[in-house]
This record gives C-alpha cells, structure tokens and sequence, in this order.
C-alpha cells in the first residue's frame, strides 16, 4: 500500500484527505508544520507528498525545495495544493503537479497513482 505525506495545517482539510487516500488504499501520514515534515518523512520514508502552499513556518515550496536537496527524497512524487495560483513558483521549486484547492478528492488519488506509476 503506498504510503502519503500530508503537509497541511489545517486539520480539517488533513482528516478529510486522509479519510478519503485511506479509502483510496493509500496510509496515510500526516505533518502540521514544514519542520515536523522533514522529521515524518525520516521517520516514515512517504512514496508520495501533499503539501500545502502555506504552512505556518515555513512556505510549502521552501520543503519542497529541502526535499529535492536530499538523496531519500530527491525523486519522490510531489503534489502541492493552494488556494491561490502558484503553479508556475511550485513547479520551479520541484513539484510534479500542483492542485488549486478546493479540488475534487478523487483526482488527487487518480494523481498519485499515476506518479507513482
């Protein structure tokens, strides 16, 4: 079962994708902050990433950005989500797609499964 990284803080949005990935055959992890995600992503080597464009101590592209730097993760599918267009800015930092919220939670299944091939 492949494993997801949720980077977000807002715990209803977190609750609902994980209920949602989980019924999708996803398990799921989750991380409220960019620093507590480097850590999670250590501890539970993710096949896959959400992040959220905005996270409360850091921006969801400067993780993308660490993550890419690191060997464990330098090629790890990455979506990353907002609210706000910043396709252009995520894409730059290394995502491989980005989703403006909100978005319909069966695409973002349909998604991963195709990054993760």
């Amino acid at each position: 079962m492949p494993k997801v990284l949720i980077v977000d803080d807002d715990p209803t949005t977190t609750k609902l994708l994980q209920t949602l990935l989980e019924l999708d055959g996803f398990e799921v992890e989750v991380a409220a902050r960019g620093h507590l995600a480097i850590d999670k992503a250590q501890e539970t080597n993710p096949d896959v990433f959400l992040i959220d464009y905005y996270l409360q101590d850091m921006k969801g592209v400067e993780l993308v950005t660490h993550l890419r730097a690191t060997a464990q993760f330098g090629e790890a599918p990455i979506i990353m989500a907002s609210g706000l267009d910043h396709e252009d800015e995520a894409m730059a930092a290394g995502a491989n797609a980005f989703l403006i919220k909100p978005f319909e939670p069966n695409l973002l299944a349909d998604i991963f499964y195709d990054l993760l091939g």
